[in-house]
C-alpha cells in the first residue's frame, strides 16, 4: 500500500504544478515542471520506484522491473492523483482572460504532436530505466535529476507543438479542467503508451545482459553492504584508552 501512496502523493504534486503554471501562462512552467518531477522522484523513488506516469509504469513492467500485480494499481493511483491535483489547482487558480484555451490538434498539428509525444515520452522512459532500473546503476544520486532535467528540456522543445506532456496521468488530469481537449486525449495516450514500450524494448536490445527478477529496493541494498563490510573496531589499549578492569 505505501507504493500505491507514494505514487499518488508524487503524481498529485507533479499535476497540480503543471496545472497552476499553464493556468497562470508561466514562463518558467518547464523549469517548475521538472523541477517537481525531480524532487517528487528523489522523495518517493527508494519507496515505489518514483514513476508519477502511467507510461513510465508501463515501460518499467515490460523491462522487468515491476511486478504485473503492480500495474494496476500503479495506474489507479496515479490517474487518481493526477485527476484530482487538477481539480485543486483549478480551485486554487481561478481562470482568466489570459487562460489559454484548450489545445485541439487536426491535420498535421495532429501528426507532428502524435510525433513530438512519441519520441520525448520514448526519451523520457529510455532514461528512466537506464538511469533508475539499469545493474550498472544500483544505487546512485543523479536519477533524480536525469529524469527531471528530461521532461524540462521536452516541455521546452515540444511545448508549443504538444502541450509537451508525456505522461498519461497529466493529459487526464489537464482534460479534467479543460487544459487539453477530450477529443484528442486517445492522441496523448497511443503516443506515450506507444513510446514507452518502444523505450523497454530499446532497453531490452541494447542490454541483453540486463534482465532477471526484480531486485531489492535501493535502501535494502545499502543496508546489506553496510551489514556485510561494517566490522567492529579494534580496541587500543593507551594511556588515554586503558583496559577495563572489574569493579572491586
Amino acid at each position: 500500500m505505501r507504493k500505491y501512496a507514494t505514487e499518488f502523493i508524487g503524481t498529485f504534486g507533479l499535476v497540480f504544478t503543471v496545472a497552476c503554471v499553464v493556468l497562470t501562462t508561466s514562463a518558467l512552467a518547464p523549469l517548475a515542471i521538472g523541477s517537481v518531477l525531480m524532487v517528487m522522484v528523489y522523495a518517493g523513488g527508494h519507496v515505489s520506484g518514483g514513476h508519477y506516469n502511467p507510461a513510465v509504469s508501463l515501460a518499467v513492467y515490460l523491462r522487468g522491473r515491476l511486478p504485473l500485480m503492480d500495474l494496476p494499481a500503479y495506474w489507479l493511483a496515479q490517474i487518481l492523483g493526477g485527476g484530482l491535483a487538477a481539480a485543486a489547482a483549478n480551485l486554487v487558480i481561478s481562470p482568466t482572460s489570459s487562460t489559454p484555451a484548450a489545445l485541439s490538434f487536426t491535420g498535421r498539428t495532429m501528426s507532428a504532436a502524435l510525433l513530438a509525444e512519441f519520441l520525448f515520452t520514448f526519451a523520457l522512459a529510455y532514461v528512466v530505466l537506464n538511469v533508475a532500473t539499469s545493474k550498472d546503476h544500483p544505487v546512485n544520486s543523479f536519477y533524480g535529476l536525469a529524469i527531471g532535467f528530461t521532461v524540462a528540456a521536452g516541455a521546452i522543445a515540444v511545448g508549443g507543438v504538444s502541450g509537451g506532456v508525456f505522461n498519461p496521468a497529466v493529459a487526464i488530469g489537464g482534460s479534467v479542467i479543460g487544459i487539453f481537449s477530450w477529443s484528442n486525449l486517445w492522441l496523448y495516450l497511443v503516443a506515450e503508451l506507444v513510446g514507452a514500450a518502444v523505450a523497454a524494448l530499446v532497453f531490452r536490445l541494447v542490454n541483453a545482459d540486463d534482465h532477471g527478477p526484480v531486485p531489492p529496493p535501493a535502501t535494502e541494498i545499502v543496508r546489506e553492504s553496510a551489514g556485510r563490510y561494517a566490522q567492529p573496531a579494534p580496541t587500543i589499549e593507551s594511556p588515554l584508552n586503558p583496559p577495563s578492569t572489574p569493579v572491586q
